[in-house]
């Protein structure tokens, strides 16, 4: 049946309303590891003011070409200079796709990943960016009320969403009133609506949606999204969106995107900081062969990935 992406019901709690964003739900008319230690072959650093020695930068910012392609890797100094430059990424991005497209969807997770936003609520960005062209969701959510602590919308909400002019109506969260399954399937339900209508664009290899951005951080388990190593979720290839009920990091129910529509993405910024990222960062960037391949090491989106890496998260390449 058709979807519509309808406000807050009544019966929800909402987040008080600053006349900029507020949630909205996409509610269908049916409701419903690792022994590694080889080093890098070869690494190149693209960047006249910078030394690359024992995987640590002298230099704001620099970038390496791994030995399998991994896509883009930039490195920085400091965590302050990785959201400067995920910023600048962010919005040049979206101007030109905006531009192009006359919309720009981009996917956010929780943790750390919304911290390295921040620098877009800031000048240049607030004023340079046509934040009316943004559709924003969420790679995955726990089902847990929207001002529950645990919630990702919640911490977007408070750290981003709040602070730019995005119309409300282009902001995507889940029914939490929904239990795990039927929250997985509303958001299914409600990204193939948005597909139909040509809010989202579609990949025309594999069907999937084509998000223009991805934005995403990982865990220290080299988890990303709500796949994690080893769980039987991360070979789940038909399902656009997923329900998760015994999640090995609480809350134990979520909903996750599932790698095929991930790595449908044109653009994916994978961003990790601190040293707790160095081991499957490490991993996913060498040319290390280990027995329990990593979810993040399974990131190949059609289009671009870049890393964005501060020194912790770099310091065992």
């Amino acid at each position: 049946m058709a979807s519509t992406c309808r406000p807050l019901s009544p019966h929800l709690r909402a987040l008080p309303d600053n006349s900029v964003v507020r949630s909205f739900l996409c509610i269908p008319l049916t409701s419903r590891f690792f022994a590694v230690k080889p080093a890098f072959t070869s690494l190149r650093v693209n960047s006249s003011s910078s030394r690359f020695r024992f995987g640590r930068i002298r230099a704001s910012m620099a970038e390496i070409v791994t030995p399998k392609s991994k896509g883009k890797v930039k490195l920085f100094d400091t965590e302050e200079d990785l959201a400067v430059s995920l910023a600048e990424y962010a919005a040049d991005l979206a101007n030109k796709i905006s531009k192009e497209r006359g919309s720009f969807t981009v996917v956010i997770s929780g943790g750390s990943l919304v911290k390295s936003l921040r620098k877009l609520v800031e000048q240049p960005y607030i004023d340079s960016v046509d934040w009316s062209k943004w559709h924003v969701f969420w790679v995955d959510e726990r089902v847990v009320p929207k001002d529950h602590p645990d919630s990702n919308y919640l911490l977007a909400y408070n750290e981003f969403l709040s602070k730019v002019p995005i119309p409300a109506g282009n902001v995507y969260a889940i029914n939490d009133a929904l239990s795990a399954e039927g929250a997985a399937d509303d958001y299914e339900t409600c990204l193939k609506h948005l597909v139909k209508t040509k809010i989202l664009d579609q990949s025309q290899s594999s069907g999937f949606p084509k998000f223009d951005l991805m934005l995403m951080g990982m865990g220290p388990d080299g988890h990303i999204a709500s796949l994690f190593p080893g769980h039987p979720l991360v070979q789940e290839n038909k399902k656009w969106v997923a329900s998760i009920k015994d999640s090995p990091k609480p809350p134990p129910e979520r909903i996750s995107f599932t790698l095929p529509i991930i790595n449908s993405s044109a653009n994916i910024a994978l961003v990790a900081t601190g040293a707790s990222k160095a081991t499957p960062v490490y991993i996913a960037l060498s040319d290390v062969s280990n027995s329990d391949v990593l979810p993040v090491q399974l990131v190949a989106p059609e289009g671009e990935l870049t890393w964005f890496l501060d020194n912790g998260a770099a310091s065992k390449l």
